[in-house]
């Protein structure tokens, strides 16, 4: 399946600063389907190493859906069933992303506040795919809503989601 960029994001002046370095994530970012024009904009961060040891691969990503894939088989829990908490990564993945896409991946950066999961069904096989959507787009609140379905297209689980946008400090990382 090809991985489809909706509305490109205009770049803000500190990611032209950056346009002319190489982006030591390339072959991260292209291993998990996320799209050539969301690169540059990523060039300062990795997916993180959860992300990509849970498989999770980008089939969409936009300010009103980032959807993506990540296998069952590799992220069970005991009784040979999808983790519970790998539908929250899958979900905190996708909300961050769909959260960062808003606040533009520039000056400034998303930070999670609050994550809650309704699991509905369990999966013991295949992908699952989850499908992130906006509920609230502020200046400096988000909050989405995170869909996991089967292959069947059955309901998972349900994650809601809300994210802080706040102005990036120089030299300050994320507390």
């Amino acid at each position: 399946m090809a991985v489809r960029a909706c509305q490109p994001i205009a770049m803000t002046h500190s990611d032209d600063a950056h346009s002319k370095a190489p982006n030591p994530f390339e072959k991260q970012l292209t291993d998990a389907g996320v799209p050539a024009e969301f690169h540059q904009m990523l060039s300062q961060h990795s997916l993180g190493t959860l992300t990509v040891k849970l498989g999770i691969k980008f089939l969409e990503l936009s300010v009103e859906r980032v959807v993506a894939t990540m296998p069952v088989e590799g992220n069970t829990q005991v009784t040979g069933i999808l983790h519970g908490g790998a539908h929250v990564v899958l979900a905190e993945t996708l909300g961050s992303f769909a959260a960062g896409i808003h606040a533009g991946f520039g000056n400034r950066q998303a930070l999670g506040v609050e994550i809650g999961a309704s699991h509905h069904r369990a999966a013991a096989q295949g992908l699952v795919t989850g499908t992130c959507t906006p509920i609230h787009l502020g200046r400096t609140l988000t909050t989405h809503e995170i869909v996991m379905t089967d292959e069947q297209g059955r309901r998972l689980s349900t994650v809601r989601m809300t994210n802080m946008i706040r102005e990036v400090q120089p030299n300050n990382a994320a507390k």
